[in-house]
C-alpha cells in the first residue's frame, strides 16, 4: 500500500544523545563551483556546535521532545556553545584545548564537500565522565531512548566501544539506538545485545555485508541479516531513495520529495530524530514503523533544504510516501557499490 503520509501527533518519550566526539560545524557557501586549487571568497558562512548526536537533539527540541545532548567539548569552545541556541539542552564534558571543526562547503552547484577534523583520543578520566554523564542525564530526564551517535574516540591506552555504554545505561530504563560507522559498526553488530535500533546508511551497511547495494530487495536482504544477529530494527538511510525500515515482521519504505538540495550535511541525524519522534512510546509494529518511517523521511528531506547542519523548525516538512513491503525490484538512484 503507498499513500502520502502527514506529518504525525505522536512524540517520543525523553530522548538523551551521546556524541563523544563533539565537533564545531563550520560551514561556507560559495558563489561559484569548488575547484581544485583555486581561491575563492565565501559568500557566507557560519558556526555552530554540532555532532551527530547534537544534530539529532537539535531535530527534536524543534519538535517539542525533551532532550538531552551529552557532548564532549574542548574547554577552548565552551564559551561559544553557552551562546548556542542549543545551550539549554547540551550536557558538556569538557576536555583541554580546543574542539575539532568539521566543514562543509556549499558550492554554487549545490554539491556539499565535507572535511571533518581528526577524532582526538580522550583520557579515560573523561571517558569515564562521559558515561556518568549519559546516566546522569537518562535519569534525570526518565528517557525512554539513548542514541549514540558518531565516530567514538580512542582512550589513552584502550578504545571507547558502545558496550561501555550499553552497560552502563543497564537499569536506566531506556532503548538504545546507535548510529556508528566503521570498525565501531562492525564490533557491534558482530555482538548487538540490547541495541534496539541501528542505523546504517546504504554504504555502511553494503560494508557490513561486503557486497553491493542497488536495490530495495538487496538492501532489505542485508538488513534482515542484522535483525537474524539480534538488533530489533534496522533502519536504513538511503539518501534521495528514502529511507527503509526493517524488522523481523515488516519492511516499510517511505520517501519524501526535498524543497530543496541545499546541504546535505546533518541530514541523516535528523531523519533519525524523525523516526524517534513518529515511533513516540510505540515499541515497533507496523502502524508504528509506518508512522516513523514517514516522519523520518519528511524530516531528512528537510534537512537538506536548510543551509547549516542543525534544523530548528520541522513544521515545513514536506509529506512522505509510504509503501508498505515495498517492490524488491526497485533500483536504487544511489546504489552503494
Amino acid at each position: 500500500m503507498t499513500e502520502p503520509r502527514a506529518l504525525p501527533e505522536a512524540t517520543a518519550g525523553p530522548v538523551v544523545t551521546l556524541t563523544a566526539a563533539g565537533a564545531i560545524d563550520a560551514t561556507y557557501r560559495l558563489p561559484v563551483p569548488l575547484e581544485r586549487g583555486a581561491f575563492v571568497r565565501a559568500s557566507g558562512w557560519e558556526r555552530e556546535v554540532s555532532g551527530k548526536g547534537v544534530n539529532v537533539s537539535a531535530a527534536l527540541r524543534a519538535a517539542g521532545v525533551a532532550t538531552a545532548a551529552v557532548v564532549v567539548l574542548g574547554a577552548d569552545d565552551v564559551a561559544f556553545a553557552a551562546q548556542s541556541p542549543l545551550a539549554d539542552v547540551l550536557r558538556i564534558v569538557t576536555v583541554p584545548g580546543a574542539t575539532r571543526v568539521n566543514t562543509s562547503i556549499i558550492d554554487a552547484g549545490g554539491a556539499t564537500t565535507k572535511v571533518n577534523a581528526p577524532t582526538p583520543p580522550l583520557t579515560p578520566a573523561a571517558w569515564e565522565e562521559t558515561r556518568s554523564a549519559v546516566v546522569g542525564a537518562c535519569r534525570a530526564l526518565a528517557a525512554s531512548w539513548l542514541v549514540v551517535s558518531g565516530t567514538l574516540p580512542e582512550v589513552t591506552g584502550a578504545e571507547a566501544r558502545i558496550a561501555d555504554v550499553v552497560r552502563a545505561v543497564r537499569g536506566a530504563g531506556v532503548r538504545v539506538a546507535v548510529d556508528t560507522s566503521g570498525a565501531a559498526l562492525a564490533e557491534l553488530v558482530a555482538d548487538p545485545a540490547e541495541v534496539a535500533l541501528l542505523k546504517p546508511n546504504t554504504h555502511e551497511l553494503a560494508e557490513l555485508v561486503r557486497r553491493p547495494l542497488r536495490t530495495v530487495g538487496e538492501v532489505t536482504a542485508a538488513a534482515r541479516e542484522l535483525v537474524a544477529r539480534g538488533v530489533a530494527t534496522v533502519y536504513t538511510s538511503m539518501g534521495a531513495d528514502g529511507v527503509l525500515v526493517v524488522t523481523d515482521a515488516a519492511v516499510v519504505h517511505a520517501r519524501a520529495v526535498a524543497p530543496a538540495v541545499v546541504n546535505t550535511a546533518g541530514a541523516g541525524d535528523a531523519s533519525l530524530a524523525g523516526f524517534l519522534h513518529g515511533l513516540g512510546g510505540a515499541s515497533g509494529g507496523r502502524a508504528a514503523l509506518t508512522t516513523a518511517a514517514a516522519t523520518a523521511a519528511s524530516w531528512g528531506a528537510l534537512a537538506v533544504s536548510r543551509p547549516t547542519t542543525l534544523l530548528d523548525a520541522v513544521e515545513a516538512a514536506p509529506r512522505a510516501v509510504v509503501t508498505d513491503e515495498p517492490d524488491p525490484v526497485t533500483r536504487l538512484t544511489e546504489p552503494a557499490v
